[in-house]
């Protein structure tokens, strides 16, 4: 074990790349703009649905979509694609903005909705019976699927494939009214049952749902799908470049069809690209939602969560995130990124703009025999080492102290830099002291004070007589601290790929969250306000809690351990 070092930088020993990683999708809008494709425009979008909290995964897209309108002079639209009532809600309308301006961007007077567009979606689907391209269909779901075929089967043609165009108009319009029963029939494109594209068999473009949608009420009783919603929605909105993940790749040429058949004011070009997958996180919706609704989680913002929510409450910086998703690059390449680079660029960021402070989070009583009763020292303390026109504070020093347990050992291991009986230390930006002897528990026996002393020629932490003292230790005057509440977040998973098995949940990492209630602060902290980021030194970097955390009931979290070698003790953290 290495000897306690009074740096404050973080001393990863890993590595993370320094310049951005390619980017096909703005080398896509460099050679359209040479060409003067599109008018010479780039107009993008982030197209969420509001069905759940944005996570790291939409950061990506996000970064990538407003990321090239700003790089190329162009323009970024958010637009809610709001087509399924059953599963959206105004609260993550209301997060999903507030996340994408916490990144830092802005789409200015460009809010868009899908429902915005209804009633223009239903007058392109009449056009598209009217020119016998849709039917209405009156099988069953189940039906519908059967005659779908697969990879290896052609799609049948269902029996009302061939329903003449006025009947079908007639039906479609009668759907619209609120005659029909949920799923008593449904509108689907006529485009071709066996194509070896199962996204071209006479996709469903509509279907009765009789739901409350948050923005239009009950004027609805029939929605549009999503494929079909999404692609006349860029059009509608001028899109140039219309980039999603590599999922809907297969959906390309349905999305081409449904604009190569209506008046649109113009055709986007839909760019796929990969999804992010990270690492020891899950970062499905549809998982997430469920780690939520089981309570295995204290909600969406729950610092453990990948959701934006939950990492800024955790103390996460929107520039490392931003930093994170350009270092990772674009590419049409499936693979998982190791959450460690996430890790590695949020230390290099928290490295840059945290303030040092001082706090103990598992408290052990030091008592200094040789210093008054009631005498207080003041100490300067820097906080920052790296920029000192940040300033520094006072620390009161004084009689009673805490430091931390684990700096404490009675029968210590070879090479121990810390305290133990008859040692001498360094206590960070104050003094030398050595303890003289300790005191137990007679119950337990376990030691509850140590008896130590003081060198008042020491100031500063240099000995007076040039004696070298390798260990230091960050304290706080047990008469001036202030009591705090530290949770310690750690991954939320203890597998890597949490999503290999038949039930994810299953991987949780039961010490994802430990509470400690009894945490010593320097008084400094007692001013802190929620989201305040701070290094701990010695511990971490941590944020106060933006939910909790106030004057009278300080609250600090975790966001992520420093990983010095001499954090270690015996081989363990």
């Amino acid at each position: 074990m290495s000897a306690v070092d009074d740096k404050s930088k973080t001393g990863d020993e890993t590595s993370a790349p320094s310049i951005a990683a390619p980017n096909f999708v703005n080398e896509i809008i460099e050679e359209d703009l040479r060409a003067g494709r599109r008018g010479g425009q780039v107009h993008t979008r982030f197209p969420p649905e509001p069905n759940g909290y944005l996570h790291i995964g939409h950061a990506k897209s996000i970064c990538l979509n407003f990321g090239a309108a700003t790089k190329f002079g162009g323009l970024c639209n958010l637009r809610f694609d709001d087509t399924n009532p059953t599963t959206e809600d105004p609260e993550y309308v209301a997060s999903i903005q507030n996340d994408v301006r916490w990144l830092g961007f802005d789409w200015q007077d460009r809010l868009f909705y899908a429902s915005d567009y209804f009633d223009k979606l239903y007058a392109y689907a009449e056009q598209l019976i009217e020119s016998d391209k849709a039917y209405v269909d009156s099988q069953t779901q189940e039906q519908i699927a059967a005659e779908r075929g697969d990879f290896y089967r052609p799609g049948q043609d269902s029996p009302f494939r061939n329903r003449p165009s006025a009947e079908s108009l007639a039906l479609f319009r009668r759907m619209r009214a609120g005659e029909f029963d949920d799923g008593a029939h449904v509108l689907r494109a006529k485009i071709d049952m066996r194509s070896g594209n199962l996204n071209l068999r006479d996709p469903v473009l509509y279907r009765i749902k009789r739901a409350h949608h948050y923005r239009s009420g009950d004027t609805w009783c029939i929605y549009p799908m999503y494929d079909y919603a999404h692609c006349i929605s860029d059009a509608l909105e001028g899109i140039t470049h219309s980039v999603c993940t590599l999922e809907f790749e297969d959906h390309r040429p349905l999305y081409d069809w449904c604009l190569d058949q209506l008046p649109v004011p113009c055709h986007p070009q839909q760019i796929e690209f990969a999804r992010l997958n990270l690492s020891y996180t899950v970062l499905s919706k549809r998982k997430l939602l469920q780690l939520v609704d089981d309570k295995l989680v204290d909600g969406w913002d729950d610092p453990r969560m990948p959701t934006l929510a939950g990492l800024r409450r955790r103390g996460y910086t929107p520039e490392a995130i931003r930093a994170f998703c350009e270092r990772i690059g674009v590419s049409k390449r499936d693979g998982v990124v190791d959450v460690s680079l996430l890790e590695y660029i949020l230390r290099e960021d928290l490295n840059a703009r945290a303030a040092r402070v001082m706090a103990v989070l598992r408290p052990l009583r030091v008592v200094i025999e040789n210093f008054p009763e009631g005498a207080i020292e003041w100490f300067d303390a820097q906080n920052h080492p790296e920029h000192p026109e940040q300033g520094s504070r006072k620390v009161p020093f004084s009689r009673v102290l805490y430091i931390e347990q684990d700096d404490f050992r009675e029968e210590p291991p070879k090479k121990w830099f810390r305290l133990t009986r008859g040692a001498e230390v360094r206590l960070r930006y104050a003094c030398l002291i050595r303890c003289n002897d300790i005191v137990k528990d007679p119950q337990t026996g376990e030691v509850t004070e140590l008896r130590c002393t003081w060198d008042p020629q020491s100031r500063g932490g240099t000995a007076s007589d040039g004696r070298k003292v390798k260990g230091t230790l960050h304290w706080v005057s047990a008469a001036h601290a202030r009591d705090a509440e530290v949770r310690l977040y750690d991954r939320l998973f203890s597998q890597e790929n949490p999503n290999d098995g038949d039930d994810f949940r299953r991987f949780i990492n039961p010490a994802s969250l430990s509470v400690l209630r009894e945490c010593k602060v320097e008084p400094h902290l007692g001013t802190s306000q929620p989201g305040d980021l701070f290094q701990f030194e010695r511990l971490g970097y941590f944020c106060a809690d933006a939910s909790e955390h106030q004057a009278s009931k300080l609250i600090f979290n975790r966001t992520i351990e420093l990983r010095d070698s001499w954090a270690k003790i015996d081989g363990k953290p």
